[in-house]
C-alpha cells in the first residue's frame, strides 16, 4: 500500500500514554497546596499539551506571577509521585512498531519537559523507538508549530508528508499553523467535538481505531 506520511507525529500525554486523570489531580492538588484557587477537572485538563509555564497561567490565572515556580514545583511533586502507575494506552506498542515496520519516521511532540519525557520514554522501554522527540522547555510550547517545523527540518520530510496525532486543541492548531495534517484521539484531555474547527483528517476512539486508520489511510 502506497504510503502517504513519511513523518507521523504524536503528542505523549492523552495519546500515547495515560496520563490525564494524574495530571489533572497534580494540577489540583498543587493549587490547593500553594493556597490559589483550584481548577475544575474541564480547566485543569484543558491546559493539558501546553508546557508547564502556559499550563498554569491558564490553570490558576489569579496566583501571583512571582510564585509560579513554587506552584510548578508543587505539580512536579504530586506528579512525580505516581508517575510509575502510568502505562500506555493499550494497543499503543503494536501500533508504534507496526509504522516503524512500514518505515514511517515516528516522533513526539509533547507539553512535557525533556526529563519529563526522557523518564517516560525510559519508563515503559520505548527508547530508540522514536525518531526524534521535541518538548516544550526546548521549543516553543504548543500551540506554535515551531517544535512541528524543527522535527520535519531535522529528519527531511516536507509539511505535505507529516501528520500530528494528538488528544487536545492546541495539537490541532499546532498542526494546523505548521501546515500538516491532523488526526484527533477522543479518548484524552478534551472534547472531540471542539476538534472539528481544525478539521482533523480523522477522530479515533481508541488505540486500534487510530491504528486500523494509519494502516489504511497514513
Amino acid at each position: 500500500m502506497t504510503r502517504r506520511f513519511d513523518l507521523i507525529a504524536f503528542d505523549w500525554d492523552g495519546t500515547l500514554f495515560d496520563s490525564t486523570a494524574l495530571i489533572v489531580r497534580s494540577i489540583q492538588a498543587a493549587c490547593l497546596e500553594v493556597g490559589t484557587v483550584v481548577p475544575s477537572d474541564e480547566q485543569a485538563a484543558y491546559v493539558i499539551g501546553l508546557g508547564l509555564r502556559d499550563a498554569l497561567l491558564h490553570a490558576a490565572p489569579g496566583f501571583p506571577q512571582e510564585r509560579y515556580a513554587e506552584l510548578g514545583n508543587a505539580y512536579r511533586r504530586h506528579y512525580i509521585q505516581h508517575q510509575h502507575d502510568l502505562v500506555l494506552f493499550d494497543g499503543v506498542l503494536p501500533m508504534l512498531r507496526a509504522l516503524k515496520e512500514r518505515n514511517h519516521c515516528i516522533a513526539v511532540a509533547t507539553g512535557k519537559s525533556r526529563r519529563g519525557l526522557d523518564e517516560a520514554l525510559a519508563t515503559v522501554q520505548l527508547k530508540g523507538l522514536f525518531d526524534s522527540t521535541r518538548t516544550a522547555d526546548e521549543t516553543a510550547s504548543k500551540p506554535d508549530p515551531l517544535m512541528l517545523h524543527e522535527l520535519m527540518a531535522e529528519l527531511g520530510v516536507p509539511p505535505q508528508r507529516t501528520l500530528m496525532i494528538g488528544d487536545t486543541t492546541h495539537d490541532l492548531l499546532m498542526a494546523r499553523q505548521a501546515g500538516v495534517a491532523s488526526v484527533g484521539v477522543s479518548y484524552g484531555a478534551h472534547e472531540h467535538g471542539a476538534f472539528e474547527a481544525y478539521a482533523p483528517l480523522h477522530v479515533a476512539h481508541c488505540a486500534r481505531d487510530l491504528h486500523d486508520w494509519l494502516v489504511q489511510h497514513g
